[in-house]
């Protein structure tokens, strides 16, 4: 992709997603993603029904009459996307492939977070960390963030969730709002999953396309592993086959969710021919 083209591609998807957090996802974050407690703003004088708990007896005897300590909530957050950049990403039979829609996704929230002027970092993963941007505010570093997601090009094509939360884990000291992207086709980071999810609020954001779900009967197929680059050749036909590829496929989304629910993480899953707006809408809501 030339610089003009990317350029372009990082525009649109800006016009598009900072609508999206401007109009609708703004106070929805605001209220769903508190801040880490109150801290001291200033002190008035004492108004009928103020809490007298809150009274500073130190301002009051100096003058005489009752003075009040007022309290604002401390905003400022920090948000981490992980990405899972894996070659099981680069599918999609409607309107759009996996990573596509995950791009919109993590760009919608990162404006949604700098509306509320918190910090936005960015964890790209395969089987390995391919890359890590620290948070910082601002415009300009989400443009960033925007034009690795959709020009990145990951060493590996394999993917491991484990070694990802331990990353995080490592680098991140402080609680920080962690939304983590993938098709989680993945097993084996549930207990890591539960210990990370402890010190950050962590929601597992699973996107898929429903033919991912099931296998049509077409007859003999070539098929290819996106990520261990196996041919192999499935009789579609065959009823054995499209159960136990179902059964398969099923394993791994109530892994998914018995992992998440366990942990005390959030889930939402978002089908890529279905509107991710109104999914996340909904979960802002049901958490706020």
């Amino acid at each position: 992709m030339d610089t003009k083209e990317l350029l372009k591609k990082v525009r649109k998807i800006e016009i598009k997603t900072r609508r999206l957090s401007d109009h609708v996802f703004g106070g929805e974050y605001h209220s769903t993603f508190k801040g880490r407690g109150m801290t001291f703003s200033e002190v008035r004088q004492y108004q009928f029904g103020d809490d007298v708990r809150n009274i500073d007896w130190n301002v009051t005897a100096r003058y005489n009459e009752p003075y009040i300590k007022v309290f604002e909530e401390e905003r400022e957050l920090t948000m981490m996307l992980m990405v899972d950049v894996s070659a099981s990403k680069l599918f999609g039979t409607k309107n759009s492939f996996k990573d596509e829609i995950a791009t919109e996704i993590a760009a919608t929230l990162a404006f949604s977070a700098t509306q509320n002027n918190d910090k936005i970092g960015l964890i790209l993963f395969t089987d390995q960390i391919e890359l890590y941007i620290p948070p910082k505010k601002g415009r300009f570093h989400v443009l960033r963030i925007i034009r690795e997601l959709l020009e990145f090009k990951p060493k590996s094509k394999q993917t491991n969730l484990d070694e990802a939360l331990k990353f995080l884990s490592n680098v991140m000291k402080k609680k920080a709002i962690v939304f983590l992207l993938s098709d989680f086709i993945s097993e084996d980071y549930k207990q890591t999953l539960k210990i990370v999810s402890n010190k950050h609020d962590i929601t597992g954001i699973r996107i898929y396309d429903q033919h991912e779900e099931t296998i049509p009967n077409l007859g003999l197929v070539q098929m290819i592993d996106e990520e261990s680059g196996e041919l192999m050749l499935v009789d579609t036909s065959s009823k054995k086959t499209r159960y136990a590829y179902a059964k398969y496929y099923l394993e791994k989304v109530n892994y998914f969710k018995d992992s998440f629910a366990k942990s005390g993480a959030g889930s939402l899953d978002c089908r890529v021919d279905e509107s991710y707006v109104t999914k996340l809408l909904g979960y802002f809501k049901r958490r706020g």
